[in-house]
């Protein structure tokens, strides 16, 4: 599903609210979500999961095409843990 989809999908179950109203609730959740994280915090959807930012050491990598060693440098990066509701729904029979 993409955003668009989403979008849509929200706007068809709750036919008294505008598309244009529905695209900026989608837009700020998304944007919250997004600032939290930038700001070093956790982002905790009970039942979904929780998004949180791990950060990666710097380090000696291998360019793959030519072997040559390469710098890399430290780096944050997303993680998304999933919640139990998310992971029994996925694993259900």
């Amino acid at each position: 599903m993409i955003r668009s989809e989403l979008v849509e999908k929200i706007a068809e179950e709750n036919p008294h609210l505008y598309h244009r109203d529905v695209e900026r609730i989608v837009a700020t959740i998304f944007n919250e979500i997004i600032d939290a994280m930038a700001n070093g915090n956790r982002v905790e959807l009970r039942g979904f999961g929780a998004f949180s930012v791990k950060k990666r050491d710097a380090r000696v990598g291998r360019n793959p095409r030519t072997g040559d060693s390469v710098s890399v440098e430290e780096k944050h990066v997303p993680f998304f843990k999933t919640g139990k509701l998310l992971r029994d729904r996925l694993n259900e029979g």
